[in-house]
């Protein structure tokens, strides 16, 4: 199957979170909260892929409040921290979804995502992702994690599915 084919299949996106939606660093301040920098442009990618009619989910092996007010924020409903197994919440997604892997696709960059990175009809990588993970995925991003990869991802997706102009239409309405 080509990547096209791949891409126009997905119904459900998933994501990790350290390394994709952000840069990879975890900031501690002096009171022990941790800090996370998110990129607006991937939220916004996010808000119009599932405007375009596809899901997006978050699962990452660690947990925090930061992510979860992230998720909330964006609308995600799918979200699993703490999925040191990351292929077993997988499945379960895929069976509580009723999903083929062919309909899911999941962006992950380190060793901890290759299981899944594996099992989904589309797999992608970040720029940056370590060599091991770009080495089997279907599609490697121009950006890298944290810095406009997932929206790369997103309009990607809207585009191979026909959905882009739809989605982006309500941007060029004439004022009234």
């Amino acid at each position: 199957m080509n990547l096209e084919e791949r891409i126009k299949r997905v119904r459900l996106l998933l994501l990790d979170v350290d390394g994709v939606l952000t840069d990879g660093r975890i900031i501690y301040d002096g009171n022990g909260n941790e800090w996370k920098a998110f990129d607006v442009k991937d939220g916004h990618g996010i808000k119009l892929l599932m405007r375009g009619g596809v899901d997006v989910g978050i699962i990452t092996s660690r947990e925090s409040k930061v992510v979860a007010r992230r998720a909330e924020e964006l609308g995600i409903k799918v979200l699993y921290q703490r999925a040191v197994d990351k292929l077993s919440v997988f499945k379960r997604i895929k069976e509580d979804r009723g999903l083929s892997e062919e309909e899911m696709a999941f962006m992950g960059d380190d060793f901890v995502d290759i299981p899944v990175l594996r099992e989904v009809g589309l797999s992608i990588a970040p720029s940056d992702a370590t060599e091991e993970v770009k080495g089997i995925v279907h599609y490697v991003t121009r950006n890298p994690g944290g810095r406009g990869a997932v929206r790369e991802v997103c309009e990607l997706i809207l585009k191979a599915k026909g959905r882009w102009e739809e989605v982006i239409s309500r941007y060029y309405r004439p004022l009234p």
